[in-house]
């Protein structure tokens, strides 16, 4: 018995059917004794459908404009999902964000969490009606609806679960938990028991799609226990906790991000703070940098090779040709990358040769390198990315766990 914070995609709630079937999961839930709070996702494919009706009027609407829009995917859902619970005989009421207590700041379309004033929600709680929230959306100080980014509603879930310290995180997805690779495109990919916070948001930011980054983060911060499952298949999903560390290496995933450019400044004048006036105009405008290889400075230049986001990436090109003279610039749009990401890696010597080895054996070339405790990512040409992650997986993650 205990208060169980559950979170549905957009795909769970994608039709009438799916819709009924997520009312069967959350009643059985709260018929075991369980308080129970609700997040969803605006249905099926509701958000793109949103923006493209948006870029038929006007491509360059104002973002405040775009969250008033793009809020209302999860209004129909939350309605939908508590009339069908509803049905089925229990005690519901829905909720929007701004309803449920979520504050943010005033960054449209990727607004952050201020804090969340959960009085309403702990009301609705002792009454002991089953609480269903609109995800991805909160209200900010102007009181203007605001969304949260793609992902939202994960993050939206663990806030809940983090301000009413709930028993419990569960994550409703199409897939049956967490697996080392996408089991739709690598052979032999395995779901994992648990996993570490660490772990999973390296998997997360590197381009594992079960889990939004950001939620992560916050679970961690805040303790919170999450468990990642089907809402399609009833079996035991993927608990993401801080497990106990261990003296054994393992690696626990391998991911591709081809949301990603190369961007590579040729013959730089070798002066003292360029690289910082580089990164400092870039991270004016919000243009978040990974990936960064300087050469040793010759005659008085160097080359200077980052990697952004695939939209940034011309935007970078720009600013940069603007306040540079006298170099070459240019911008790579055919690139991934493909990372592995395990706990204990720095401790156990020829985990990155290994993964060079099998990058080599498929004939694989290696553009650019990056490291960390838990994780080794490397940039390849893009249409490589499938075939890097099957033969990496296939070096490292045994036929069985």
């Amino acid at each position: 018995m205990g208060l169980i914070v559950q979170k549905f995609g957009g795909s769970s709630v994608a039709n009438a059917e799916r819709v009924m079937n997520v009312a069967r999961i959350v009643t059985d839930t709260y018929k075991k004794g369980n308080d129970v709070i609700v997040v969803v996702s605006a249905q099926g494919d509701t958000t793109d459908d949103l923006i493209e009706k948006a870029n038929e009027i006007n491509p360059n609407a104002a973002k405040r404009e775009m969250d008033q829009l793009l809020t209302a995917g999860e209004q129909i859902s939350i309605s939908l999902l508590a009339m069908a619970i509803e049905k089925l005989g229990f005690p519901v009421i829905s909720l929007l964000g701004w309803q449920a207590g979520f504050n943010t700041n005033s960054i449209y379309t990727a607004a952050r969490i201020k804090n969340i004033r959960p009085n309403r929600l702990q009301a609705e709680i002792a009454k002991h009606n089953i609480v269903v929230v609109a995800g991805f959306q909160g209200i900010n100080r102007y009181d203007d609806l605001t969304t949260l980014g793609r992902g939202g509603s994960d993050t939206s879930a663990v806030a809940i679960a983090a301000a009413l310290k709930a028993d419990k995180c569960q994550i409703f997805t199409d897939v049956e938990g967490v697996y080392t690779a996408d089991p739709r495109k690598v052979e032999n990919a395995k779901k994992l028991k648990e996993i570490t916070y660490d772990e999973m948001l390296e998997l997360a930011t590197l381009g594992a799609q079960v889990l939004n980054n950001r939620s992560v983060e916050m679970a961690k911060k805040y303790g919170v226990e999450l468990e990642v499952l089907s809402s399609l298949n009833p079996v035991p999903g993927t608990i993401v906790k801080e497990v106990a560390k261990m003296e054994k290496m393992l690696i626990r995933g391998v991911t591709k991000d081809k949301d990603v450019a190369l961007v590579s400044i040729l013959n730089l004048q070798d002066t003292p703070g360029i690289a910082f006036k580089i990164f400092s105009k870039l991270s004016s405008k919000n243009i978040n940098v990974d990936i960064i290889l300087q050469s040793i400075g010759r005659d008085g230049t160097k080359d200077l090779v980052f990697t952004v986001s695939k939209d940034n990436g011309p935007v970078a090109v720009e600013l940069l040709e603007d306040m540079l003279d006298n170099c070459t610039i240019k911008c790579n749009t055919e690139v991934a990358k493909v990372s592995i990401v395990g706990a204990g890696m720095e401790s156990h010597p020829g985990t990155a040769s290994k993964m060079f080895e099998a990058l080599y054996e498929s004939n694989i070339n290696i553009q650019m390198i990056s490291t960390s405790e838990i994780k080794i990512s490397v940039v390849i040409d893009a249409e490589a990315a499938d075939r890097a992650v099957s033969a990496v997986h296939k070096a490292f993650i045994p036929n069985e766990l």
